[in-house]
């Protein structure tokens, strides 16, 4: 059985943790940062996680994380 390839685009922008979790980063946070307020940039700084609903598919994305 040939080995299933990682989808390049979900690897760059998932990790996975030991616990099962998938981290990821939020949105928003990348430019037109003039318009928010401190309060937004600093709740969009911190890590992200997948939730239950999407895990399946971004485990099917990333057979070897």
């Amino acid at each position: 059985m040939p080995k299933i390839k990682s989808n390049r685009g979900a690897a760059k922008r998932f990790t996975i943790l030991k616990s099962g979790k998938v981290k990821r980063k939020k949105a928003y946070h990348s430019h037109i940062l003039t318009s928010k307020s401190t309060k937004q940039k600093r709740n969009l700084r911190g890590a992200g996680y997948i939730d239950d609903t999407n895990l399946k598919q971004i485990h099917r994305l990333l057979p070897y994380g």
